[in-house]
């Protein structure tokens, strides 16, 4: 009788082990389910931000490009600075790029380009889903000024 006893007594036990572990599971899953969406959320408004800063940094690099060969081209310097600016930016990739430029001529005078860079806000439509609101297109300005160089 007392070993039957003790064999109740463990198999009880076992249940109880059984059940604190189903919950615990249980438990776990939940909180997987509550945070991973927002987490999800988080990581795609991070991609979508770093995707924009690296337009912002090609447009940069464009204008600084167009203007560094404009300031040391002889004839047409402003059309030279476009089409460097132009092909600079056209390698990204990503986003779309439009380039203007002005000055230059004669030595010494200022050649300056301006490179506007726009990028589809992919976490647009996401924010819209969830009931949050952002802009279409994340947009910005570069700008760079060099000095005409003259023989």
């Amino acid at each position: 009788m007392r070993i039957g006893y003790h064999f109740v007594s463990l198999i009880s036990q076992l249940k109880r082990t059984r059940l604190v572990q189903n919950s615990e599971r249980g438990q776990a899953a939940l909180e997987t389910a509550i945070v991973m969406p927002a987490m999800i959320l988080v990581s795609l408004g991070m991609a979508n931000l770093a995707l924009a800063a690296y337009c912002a940094t090609a447009a940069t690099n464009a204008a600084n490009y167009g203007a560094r060969v404009g300031s040391v081209s002889q004839q047409n310097p402003a059309g030279r600075a476009i089409a460097a600016a132009e092909a600079h930016a056209a390698q990204t990739g990503i986003g779309d790029y439009s380039v203007s430029a002005y000055g230059g001529g004669r030595r010494g005078s200022q050649i300056v380009v301006e490179v506007h860079w726009e990028f589809d806000n992919w976490f647009r439509g996401i924010l819209a889903f969830v009931g949050g609101s952002s802009p279409g297109t994340l947009m910005g300005d570069a700008r760079s000024t060099f000095r005409q160089e003259g023989w």
